[in-house]
């Protein structure tokens, strides 16, 4: 009996090996697998880590060369030179204000422009525009973000603003200059250039980037949001101002402050058209200039405390794109927040 048993085991034992040598090899090649894809892990990640913190390092970088190039002029104005208005090189004697006023107008009017047209774009091309319109019109806008701004510079100072000059600017000063409380609004030299001039160039140029961002969130609306508004009986109206823009508001907020960005930052189309002199605006029509402007101008020839000044006003433009970024980021928080409550 026990021959016979012991006879047996070596047969099952050899009838057993073939299966076992086979699981034990797919078990080494699962962990095999399960290790390289661990290392795998372990290097995408590291990597994307560095690509993150290589853009922060950068970031810290810039906003640390700016301000030790800028130490100088604020150390030697002080808080004062936000609201100087003199420019002089001679007697070095800077102060920002011109420039942030003309920034700042600019580009207000340039949004003031840009995000009606850019809505009005987008909602055409979401609601209402054919569809074998649809592609061909959305690729021209998509087109007019790839223009070079110099170009856009060149088109203003030759063909915009002599049109411009002529059509618009004499006719609506000779009507509004007798106006009271905006009549001094339409003052100064109607040549084609100044303020208003260079907020339209601009709206120009963020006018494609804002309606491409409008309309790609446009058509994330559930098409069974719109449906159903319809079936309600809302009119084209009624379904986008109550059902596409609360459903697309944080898109359609960051659009407008991409477009905004652009605008506060942009130097070639309005260095061409703003009319690069040194004094407070004082209309529409009157020349002025732009923190971008004044770089692009001045940054070949500046030395000492005027080099440093022109850092200063590139440490400002930075603090004024930061604090619109920064309002953009509040008024999505607060959207987010009033549909909580």
């Amino acid at each position: 009996m026990n021959t016979t048993i012991r006879s047996a085991d070596p047969s099952m034992a050899s009838s057993r090996s073939p299966s076992g040598t086979r699981d034990q090899r797919s078990d080494d090649a699962m962990v095999a697998v399960a290790r390289r894809q661990q290392w795998q892990d372990l290097v995408f990640h590291r990597l994307t880590q560095a690509f993150s913190l290589l853009v922060l390092v950068a970031l810290v970088g810039i906003i640390v060369s700016l301000f030790l190039n800028a130490w100088p002029t604020f150390k030697t104005f002080g808080l004062k030179f936000l609201w100087t208005v003199e420019w002089d090189i001679v007697n070095e004697q800077y102060g920002a204000a011109i420039a942030i006023v003309g920034t700042l107008l600019s580009a207000g009017i340039a949004m003031l422009f840009g995000v009606p047209l850019a809505f009005g774009i987008a909602l055409f091309l979401t609601e209402t525009c054919p569809v074998w319109l649809r592609r061909p019109l959305g690729t021209a806008i998509e087109l007019l973000a790839a223009v070079p701004s110099i170009i856009y510079g060149m088109f203003g100072l030759f063909v915009f603003a002599p049109v411009f000059a002529d059509y618009f600017q004499v006719p609506v000063r000779e009507l509004m200059m007798g106006m009271p409380l905006i009549g001094w609004l339409f003052g100064g030299a109607p040549n084609g250039l100044g303020i208003l001039a260079a907020g339209v160039i601009l709206a120009f140029m963020v006018l494609p980037f804002i309606a491409a961002v409008m309309r790609d969130v446009f058509e994330i609306t559930p098409p069974i949001l719109r449906e159903s508004a319809y079936g309600l009986g809302c009119t084209t109206w009624e379904v986008v101002a109550k059902v596409v823009l609360p459903y697309t508001q944080k898109g359609v907020i960051g659009g407008i402050m991409l477009g905004l960005g652009r605008a506060l930052g942009e130097t070639m189309a309005v260095t061409f058209v703003i009319g690069n002199a040194n004094r407070m605006p004082t209309s529409l029509f009157s020349p002025g200039t732009s923190i971008a402007s004044v770089l692009a101008n001045e940054f070949g020839e500046a030395e000492g405390l005027h080099f440093n000044t022109l850092f200063a006003l590139g440490f400002l433009l930075f603090c004024i794109t930061f604090v619109v970024l920064a309002l953009a980021k509040w008024m999505i928080l607060r959207t987010e927040k009033a549909k909580g409550a």
